[in-house]
């Protein structure tokens, strides 16, 4: 009962998180929303459940730490940061994609230091949590580092350099958190390069590894609930998390349409989907 409970309010959340998501890109004229929207259920469940996370106290040395590897989903992460009182969502509408503001289609630590890095050049996210959770664990700390990936950001070798690293420190504070919406860009990622079988591959390369789908709280709530406990000298494999999500996911039109990556909205495309989130019927 204590989960179906926890598994509608965060259900909500994502759905409200999605809509300011939505809003943001509308008011800016800015995209990257279609793996904001894919991302956004897991991202959610970890910051206002899972993750050891203060948003009073967000530079505080035990902190969980979240490395967006995936940076053009910054987007998400300013929604949730606004929602939980970092700042205003209206700072969000009127500086997001603009020049003069704090708030760029990929997040810069410089100008938001509740971001654990400045991300966007893909492949770089999985490198910098290996050396923040080797660091962590040097220092005796239990806080655990989650990095979340694109699964077209997969293709960039220093993801692999990052994997084989953290494998043969058997890094147990290090997560890996797979956004599998099975495109990138402007087309499906088995197109550009075979990925699957993903598990396989991550098991060859000596990490533990659970499929689950992501866009499912209940799943979402369930995996994460079973993540081994904080024992930062305990050595073991390294666990990846590979969330089978759907680009797109929440408003009909976007979902697993490429297009979605980077295109932006009008007023009839915002209407419509607003009203796909709000569960109305939708005129195609």
């Amino acid at each position: 009962m204590e989960n179906e409970v926890l598994v509608r309010q965060l259900e909500a959340k994502a759905l409200e998180i999605r809509k300011h998501v939505i809003t943001t890109c509308y008011r800016s004229g800015a995209a990257h929303l279609g793996g904001a929207l894919s991302l956004c259920d897991v991202a959610v469940a970890l910051y206002y459940h899972f993750m050891r996370y203060d948003p009073d106290n967000y530079r505080a040395p035990d902190r969980d730490r979240l490395i967006l590897s995936k940076g053009h989903s910054g987007c998400l992460l300013y929604n949730i940061f606004a929602d939980l009182g970092i700042y205003s969502f209206e700072d969000i509408y009127n500086g997001y994609n603009k020049v003069e503001g704090a708030f760029g289609q990929h997040p810069n630590r410089l100008y938001l230091p509740m971001f654990e890095a400045s991300t966007g050049s893909l492949g770089h996210g999985l490198s910098l949590s290996f050396g923040t959770a080797m660091a962590l664990r040097s220092d005796g700390n239990d806080a655990r580092v989650f990095c979340i990936t694109g699964d077209g950001e997969l293709d960039e070798g220093s993801n692999w350099e990052a994997l084989m690293s953290a494998a043969n420190y058997e890094l147990s504070n290090l997560f890996l958190i797979i956004d599998r919406n099975h495109l990138q860009g402007c087309r499906h990622t088995e197109e550009t390069v075979r990925l699957e079988s993903l598990e396989a591959k991550l098991r060859a390369f000596n990490w533990d590894a659970v499929t689950f789908d992501g866009n499912n709280m209940a799943e979402v709530v369930r995996v994460l609930s079973a993540l081994p406990p904080r024992e930062p000298a305990v050595r073991r494999k390294p666990l990846a998390l590979i969330s089978s999500t759907v680009k797109g996911k929440g408003v009909d039109f976007m979902e697993d349409n490429p297009l979605y990556h980077v295109a932006a909205l009008n007023k009839e495309t915002y209407d419509r989907a607003m009203r796909c989130l709000n569960g109305e019927e939708e005129t195609k």
